[in-house]
C-alpha cells in the first residue's frame, strides 16, 4: 500500500521538499531522499529557518565572543602590567599562553563526545567553568597561579567551539552551514577583539575597587559577564532538534526532513552508536589536510590575534588606553571580511575558493611586515592578516562539517580539526617572542610561510575532491555498498557511492 512522504528534490538548482505518494521513491544522482514525514511547503521551510537563526546565532555568537574575549584578555592585561606584577620575564608569557593551548587540545574530542551523550546542556557548563575560572584570574598573586588559571581555562574552554559547531550541523543542511557559521565562528573573534579591546580600556579608565586594580579589572568584570551567560543558557540553550520545545510536531518533522535529504541513508534524526571503526574512519584525507590547514592558519592569525596590542604598541608611542583602541579596527575589517566572504560561499556553494582568497591577503599583509619597518605601512598589514584571515577558521571548519557523515563522524571531525588546529596556535605564541621586537622579522617571516604553504595545500585538496566526485559520478565506487545492510551503508558515511563532497 502506498504511504505518504515528503522528498526534498532539487528541482531547476533549487532543493525543495515535495510529497511523494509512491512507497518506493527513485533516487539518481540529483534527486534527493525520502523520510516518512508529513509535506512541508517552501513558505513553512523558510519560516523554520528564521526560527532556527534568531534562536540559534546570536546566542552562538555571544557564546563564541565571550570565549575568545575571556581567551585573549590576558593580551590586554599584558598591557596593563600583568607581568610586572606577577613578576614574570622572559617567555614566562609564551609559556602559560602554550600552557592554554596545550589542554584546550587534549579536551576538544572528549568534550564532544559528552556533548553527544549529554546534549546541549554541557555546553552551558563549559560557559560557566570558562567565566569562573576567568573571575579567578581577577585574583592571581603569582606566576605559578597564572599557570593553573590557564590549565582550567584550556580545559572549559576546549570544547566550545567543536560543541557549537557540532550542534549547528544538527539543524541545519550541508549547504547552509556557511553562512551561520560566517556569522558566529567568523564574526564573534572579530567582534570579540573589538570589543574586548574597547572594554579594557575602558575598564582602565574607572577607579579601582578594593584588591580588584588595573588589570585585575579586566579579567573579574569579563567573567562575570560570562558566568551570568552560562547560567541562562541553563534555561534557554536548545535540546537536540527530535526533543526539543523550541519546535511544535509539525516544524520537528520538517527538521528531521532537511536532515534526512543530506544522508545518503535516512534515519529520521535518530543518531547511529558510537563506536571505535567510526571515529578511526574520521581520520580521512580531506579531515587531515582541513586539520592541517587550519594549523596553519591558526599560526597566521592567532599569534597576532593573542599579540596585537603588543605589535601596535611597538608602531608609535602611545598611552596603554591608546594602544588598546588601534587594535580595534583590524577586527572590525575582519567582521566585514568574514560576514561578506560567508554569504559569497553560500551563494556560490563554495568553500574552496573563498579559503584561497581568504588566504591570499595575508601572504601580502605578512610580506609587507616582513619587507618593511615604515609603521604606517606595518599598520596596514595588520588590517590583512587579522582582517582578510577571520574568516579562514570558519571556512575550513564548515568545509569538513560538510563532508563528514554519519553523525559520529561529524562529532569527531568537529572536535578534531579545531584540535589539530590549536597546535598552530602553540607555535604562534612562539612567533612573537620579546627579543625580536620591534619588528618580529621571524615570526612574520613564518607566517608568510604558513600562509604560502596553506594556499598551496588548499589547491591541492579542492583538485582531488573534484576528482573524486568525478569518480563517483561514473559509478566506480558502487562496489562499496554491494551486499551491506541499511544500517552498514548509513555507517559508510563519507565515503557511500551517492555521497558528493562539497567544494
Amino acid at each position: 500500500m502506498d504511504s505518504e512522504k515528503v522528498a526534498i528534490e532539487h528541482v531547476d538548482g533549487e532543493d525543495k521538499i515535495a510529497k511523494s505518494t509512491t512507497s518506493d521513491v527513485s533516487k539518481s544522482k540529483e534527486d534527493v531522499v525520502v523520510a516518512a514525514l508529513p509535506v512541508v511547503d517552501p513558505e513553512a521551510e523558510r519560516k523554520l529557518l528564521r526560527k532556527i537563526d534568531l534562536a540559534l546565532l546570536p546566542m552562538f555568537t555571544l557564546i563564541y565572543c565571550l570565549n575568545f574575549i575571556d581567551r585573549t584578555a590576558i593580551g590586554n592585561a599584558r598591557i596593563a602590567g600583568l607581568e610586572r606584577e606577577l613578576g614574570m620575564q622572559g617567555y614566562d608569557l609564551n609559556i602559560a599562553l602554550t600552557t592554554f593551548y596545550v589542554f584546550y587540545i587534549l579536551s576538544e574530542v572528549p568534550s564532544n563526545l559528552a556533548l553527544k551523550h549529554w546534549g546541549s546542556i554541557w555546553i552551558a557548563f563549559l560557559v560557566i567553568g570558562f567565566g569562573v575560572v576567568a573571575i579567578g584570574s581577577a585574583f592571581m598573586k603569582t606566576y605559578q597561579e597564572l599557570l593553573v588559571t590557564r590549565v582550567f581555562l584550556g580545559i572549559t574552554e576546549g570544547g566550545t567551539l567543536s560543541g557549537l559547531v557540532y550542534l549547528l550541523a544538527r539543524f541545519y543542511r550541508r549547504h547552509e552551514l556557511i553562512m551561520r557559521m560566517g556569522i558566529f565562528h567568523g564574526l564573534s573573534p572579530c567582534l570579540a577583539g573589538a570589543f574586548g579591546g574597547l572594554l579594557a580600556s575602558g575598564l582602565l579608565s574607572i577607579p579601582d575597587f578594593g584588591i580588584v586594580t588595573t588589570w585585575r579589572k579586566i579579567f573579574l568584570i569579563e567573567g562575570v559577564l560570562t558566568t551570568v551567560v552560562g547560567l541562562l543558557l541553563l534555561f534557554f540553550i536548545p535540546g537536540d532538534p527530535t526533543t526539543t520545545r523550541l519546535f511544535n510536531e509539525e516544524e520537528r518533522a520538517m527538521v528531521i526532513a532537511r536532515l534526512d535529504a543530506d544522508q545518503t541513508v535516512k534515519m529520521g534524526g535518530k543518531k547511529e552508536r558510537t563506536s571505535l571503526r567510526l571515529i578511526i574512519q574520521s581520520c580521512n584525507l580531506h579531515t587531515i589536510v582541513c586539520s592541517l590547514a587550519f594549523m596553519l592558519a591558526n599560526i597566521s592569525f592567532q599569534g597576532l590575534s593573542l599579540f596585537l596590542p603588543t605589535v601596535v604598541n611597538t608602531l608609535g608611542h602611545f598611552t596603554t588606553v591608546e594602544v588598546q583602541l588601534r587594535s580595534v579596527p583590524p577586527y572590525l575589517l575582519g567582521a566585514l571580511w568574514a560576514v561578506g566572504t560567508a554569504w559569497v560561499s553560500f551563494r556560490m556553494r563554495q568553500r574552496w575558493l573563498p579559503v584561497l582568497w581568504s588566504v591570499a591577503p595575508m601572504i601580502v599583509g605578512y610580506s609587507i611586515a616582513v619587507g618593511t619597518k615604515n609603521p604606517a605601512a606595518r599598520y596596514i598589514a595588520c588590517f590583512l592578516n587579522v582582517g582578510c584571515g577571520a574568516p579562514v577558521g570558519p571556512l575550513l571548519l564548515t568545509w569538513t562539517t560538510d563532508n563528514s557523515a554519519p553523525d559520529t563522524m561529524r562529532a569527531v571531525t568537529t572536535a578534531l580539526v579545531p584540535g589539530i588546529g590549536q597546535i598552530g596556535s602553540i607555535i604562534a605564541v612562539w612567533t612573537y617572542v620579546p627579543k625580536d621586537a620591534p619588528n618580529y622579522y621571524r615570526g612574520n617571516s613564518l607566517n608568510v610561510a604558513a600562509a604560502c604553504t596553506n594556499f598551496f595545500s588548499i589547491t591541492l585538496l579542492g583538485f582531488y575532491l573534484i576528482r573524486e566526485n568525478k569518480l563517483r559520478d561514473q559509478g566506480k565506487r558502487d562496489h562499496r555498498i554491494v551486499g551491506k545492510t541499511a544500517e552498514q551503508q548509513h555507517n559508510l558515511g563519507y565515503l557511500h557511492p551517492e555521497f558528493r563532497y562539497q567544494l
